[in-house]
């Protein structure tokens, strides 16, 4: 069996793509011409040059395939240019499944978001997979482009395509090479970079536990069903403290007013706008953080035998790979070292 990965070259999906391989798998993925591909350094991977925007590149890849993992995504929280985010998210989704279809692909997974799910909600309930969100409550043009794919993906299911939906929270752990927003909540905390902290909270989970997760929706999934890759629940400032606890570093006392936090965005932003550079504090991610992204993973657990490990684990080989590959600066990544070692 020929299985078909896209965004392999990302966390997530160099992640899918190593568990495959493990399972057994014959692995090919698709790459653009510009995409770094240390992330599957060493991997025995079949690699196929295009990109998803690109139908002529997708039926090559696609030929001979019998399961597709859509993992790629262009997950930005701030660009000039939002079009090519709706081009890659959107648009991209909107092709590969048709060609998918076309190809008579047994099984397809696609890799969501849990942004599409997680709003703010006037219950106590936990937002589940059975929440019917807008595109009206989409915070910036990443979750909006999200949920307008992911409406992609269920026009696809009401055609027949074998579509299985997972949506991922926030993944920690080893090979965030860009990183991850998530991730660099991390790297900050490592380089002393975060004074004060907002109060939000996201759901937390290893990366490799998303993984496994991808693939038993691929063994066990119902077709037409989404299903939240998740952990725990935890606040900004209880992953400071846990991260704390991992290196040995005070964990900042300050809470910083949502208000305050959004005029530092703008003005990160208005600098970001003169100088090109992407900006520290995306405005976008600010106004996401007004909300706490808390989720209940229940039905995978029930539904596919998915069962999350700890966070903390994760958390630590979070730590310990940004500080073996360079994330850690200066004196920062020199104390660092030196608690880790020490703990």
């Amino acid at each position: 069996m020929t299985t078909l990965v896209t965004g392999a070259t990302g966390f997530v999906g160099a992640h899918v793509v190593r568990q495959l391989l493990l399972a057994g798998n014959r692995v090919r993925v698709v790459v653009r011409r510009s995409s770094n591909l240390q992330a599957l350094d060493g991997l025995a991977v079949e690699y196929v040059e295009g990109d998803v925007r690109d139908v002529v590149s997708l039926n090559r890849a696609m030929r001979g395939v019998q399961r597709v993992f859509h993992v790629a995504a262009d997950y930005r929280l701030w660009t000039q240019h939002p079009e090519e985010i709706y081009e890659t998210n959107v648009e991209g989704t909107r092709r590969l499944l048709e060609v998918a279809a076309e190809c008579g692909v047994e099984r397809i997974v696609y890799t969501s978001t849990v942004a599409t799910i997680a709003v703010p909600s006037q219950g106590h309930a936990l937002p589940n997979e059975e929440v019917r969100t807008t595109l009206d409550q989409m915070i910036g043009h990443y979750k909006r482009s999200k949920f307008l794919a992911e409406l992609e993906a269920k026009k696809a299911i009401a055609l027949g395509a074998p579509v299985v939906i997972v949506n991922p929270t926030a993944p920690v752990g080893p090979g965030d090479w860009k990183p991850t927003p998530t991730g660099r909540i991390i790297v900050d905390y490592l380089n002393g970079r975060m004074p004060a902290y907002v109060d939000t909270g996201l759901n937390v989970v290893a990366v490799e536990d998303v993984a496994a997760g991808h693939l038993l929706a691929a063994e066990r999934g119902r077709i037409g069903e989404r299903y939240i890759l998740g952990a725990r629940n935890m606040t900004l400032k209880e992953i400071l403290v846990a991260l704390a606890a991992i290196t040995r570093r005070p964990a900042p006392r300050v809470r910083l007013p949502h208000l305050a936090a959004l005029a530092a965005g703008y003005l990160d932003e208005f600098f970001a706008r003169i100088t090109g550079r992407e900006p520290q504090i995306p405005v976008e991610g600010v106004k996401m953080s007004r909300h706490r992204m808390f989720v209940a993973s229940d039905k995978a657990e029930r539904e596919l035998g998915y069962n999350p490990g700890g966070v903390e684990p994760a958390l630590a080989a979070a730590v310990h790979w940004y500080q073996e590959h360079g994330y850690v600066r200066g004196r920062a990544r020199a104390k660092a070292v030196a608690e880790a070692k020490a703990a």
